[in-house]
């Protein structure tokens, strides 16, 4: 009985992510939903939206980061089971995003517009090329392991989940965080920019930089030196290819600079 509760406990958690997942891409597209970045929610002043909105991004990027380091999990299971330590933290981020969509305070200055329709509609391509490459991404590691319903699954068939092996599949060759690079493509990507979807660009890319720091020195703690040699030889979100300089002295001093905090 307590294995088909995680089994199902999973499940919901997965609903829910997917649920908050294709409402996040009508939110920042504008389209489908009954609130997005520009429509929908209370109207403040700008002055008072800005602060609302800068909380909720914080309240998410805190959240989502700080549950995910290493030392938060060991205390985490102490508290929930092991295989529904990763599902507790996807049901934990779909909360954040969901008080992000209601509370939002749209801030619908336009800051620039694309009018022509060649560029628009490239831009559109752009934005939905981003939502791709993060979901696709995804399933280039393990998709049901990042969102827990491996773990469940293990569990309920009374088996453990296999230690964690590095792997480089297709994007990942490319550039080191393409979730991340699909993420930046799509928030900004926009053929009208308004200013709430420019504070909600700014602060994510802010996260994302930041997010990228600490995700690394848990992947040179864990995979070591190869994750050390596959830093110097790939871009973290930038796709272009790496200098002989980056990937001999400056690309190697800053992986042990990393590896020591």
């Amino acid at each position: 009985m307590r294995r088909l509760v995680y089994l199902l406990y999973g499940g919901v958690a997965y609903l829910l992510f997917l649920v908050t997942t294709l409402y996040s891409i009508g939110f920042v597209e504008g389209a489908l939903v009954p609130r997005t970045i520009d429509a929908g929610g209370v109207v403040s002043p700008p002055g008072i939206a800005l602060l609302v909105d800068g909380l909720l991004l914080a309240l998410f990027a805190v959240q989502h980061s700080g549950m995910a380091r290493r030392r938060f999990k060991q205390v985490l299971t102490r508290l929930v089971p092991q295989p529904i330590e990763r599902s507790t933290y996807v049901l934990a981020s779909s909360g954040c995003l969901l008080l992000l969509f209601y509370f939002w305070r749209p801030i619908p200055a336009v800051v620039w517009s694309v009018e022509a329709s060649t560029p628009r509609l490239v831009l559109f391509a752009l934005s939905g090329l981003g939502w791709g490459i993060a979901f696709s991404s995804t399933f280039l590691i393990n998709h049901f392991e990042l969102f827990g319903l491996r773990q469940v699954y293990l569990a309920a068939r009374r088996r453990e989940l296999p230690p964690g092996q590095f792997r480089t599949p297709l994007l990942y060759k490319l550039v080191r965080h393409p979730l991340y690079l699909g993420f930046v493509v799509a928030f900004w990507a926009a053929p009208t920019m308004t200013l709430g979807r420019l504070v909600f660009a700014l602060v994510t890319l802010g996260y994302i930089l930041i997010g990228i720091h600490l995700e690394e020195r848990d992947l040179v703690r864990e995979f070591g030196q190869t994750y050390l040699d596959y830093r110097k030889r790939v871009r973290g979100i930038v796709p272009l290819p790496r200098t002989a300089e980056a990937k001999s002295g400056r690309g190697s001093q800053g992986a042990r600079t990393l590896g020591q905090e």
